[in-house]
């Protein structure tokens, strides 16, 4: 398998809305086996598509939980609130306090090509939101409150100057 470079804040393919997949075919299983690589390798717990570049609605996790890879993921509901911290393989450095659901129902077709659909709570649950965030163009900072979004920002940009500084080090 391969390990892809993962996007960082500013590129603008995080801010774009990926597009549906019409099958799960081979081309797409190995973009999820190279995700769920690139994940582990990161490390990291979630990783969607448009992280690697990739504007197709595909998202993989794995925790202590739970592990999975789906593409055309979709919420059908939801219920609870709780808050938990959050970073992002994309933002590197920062992590702040999000309110997500506690539980979901989730759809979606999985690497066998099969529609499943299933329900899941707390980290999982974390999980497939923020990373179904990510295939709509939504990033974990847009979740925080006008403070803490301010916050970030700031850390971000003073963070994206290293981020620069490594990738001409390469």
């Amino acid at each position: 398998m391969s390990i892809l470079p993962i996007r960082l804040y500013g590129d603008p393919v995080l801010r774009t809305r990926a597009a549906e997949l019409d099958e799960v075919d081979r081309r797409a299983r190995r973009l999820m086996n190279n995700m769920t690589d690139t994940m582990k390798e990161a490390p990291g717990i979630g990783l969607a598509a448009p992280q690697v570049g990739i504007l197709k609605r595909i998202i993989v996790w794995e925790n202590d939980q739970d592990r999975g890879a789906l593409a055309n993921p979709v919420i059908l509901e939801r219920e609870g609130s709780v808050e938990g911290e959050e970073g992002c393989l994309s933002m590197p450095g920062i992590t702040y306090p999000v309110v997500r659901s506690e539980w979901v129902l989730v759809q979606g077709v999985d690497d066998s090509g099969d529609t499943v659909k299933f329900e899941t709570r707390d980290l999982t649950a974390r999980i497939i939101q923020h990373e179904i965030d990510h295939l709509d163009g939504i990033l974990f900072i847009d979740h925080l409150p006008p403070e803490l979004r301010s916050e970030a920002l700031g850390v971000l940009r003073e963070l994206a100057e290293t981020w620069e500084q490594q990738e001409v080090a390469r």
